[in-house]
């Protein structure tokens, strides 16, 4: 087992029938990024800051440096002789990810035109490729603008993951893996969110980052 996964599973023990779904998860993630892809993430109150969390995590280094490689140093310093070290030095390799519930002018021009429920759906449907994958956090798991998201995701061939609570409800029909933690109030599955992506996160980077 991964130390990140030993270290969740010491804190939360019952997170433990949570490992199979977990690590697909991070699976389907890892290849999404193998492939090209990016994740888009969406969610409502406490969930849309974990969205913006999470892409805190995976566009800029967590636990490792992440630096630039050589050929692309070289580059900079190449084309801007000035400016090119300082650059090279204070960029972080990303792992690409959106968070779909910061744009603002987008989402209140949609909800006020067209539908509120289909803010994030439409996003999905406007960036998304068949390489990427919807991550969809919602405590109960009927979040009706998460749901439609994750629908024109599946629809498009894009993979679909869930983070939910309670007994999964209707996310875990429309996700191809989904975390469903065992608890029932917001604030305990939301508390049990966080190490969850923590340590898919730190599994991800050490992917592709591994110093």
């Amino acid at each position: 087992m991964h130390s990140a996964l030993e270290q969740m599973t010491q804190k939360y023990p019952e997170l433990s029938e949570c490992l199979p779904a977990i690590n697909e998860t991070f699976e389907r993630l890892k290849d999404c990024y193998q492939e090209g892809g990016k994740v888009m993430l969406c969610g409502n109150g406490g969930s849309a800051s974990d969205c913006e969390h999470i892409v805190g995590e995976l566009m800029k280094g967590f636990l490792q440096k992440r630096p630039v490689n050589d050929s692309f140093r070289q580059k900079l310093i190449e084309q801007y002789p000035e400016d090119g070290s300082y650059l090279s030095e204070h960029l972080q390799g990303g792992l690409p990810a959106i968070s779909l519930v910061s744009h603002t002018s987008l989402m209140t021009a949609f909800s006020n035109d067209v539908a509120p429920d289909m803010v994030f759906a439409q996003q999905v449907f406007g960036y998304g490729a068949k390489a990427d994958a919807v991550v969809g956090i919602s405590t109960s798991g009927n979040s009706k603008n998460v749901l439609q998201a994750l629908k024109v995701a599946k629809a498009m061939g894009i993979t679909t993951i869930g983070l939910t609570g309670k007994d999964g409800g209707a996310l875990k029909e429309v996700c191809d893996t989904a975390i469903v933690v065992p608890w029932n109030e917001t604030p305990d599955i939301q508390e049990r969110h966080l190490p969850i992506y923590h340590a898919l996160c730190i599994m991800l980077e050490e992917a592709f980052f591994q110093s």
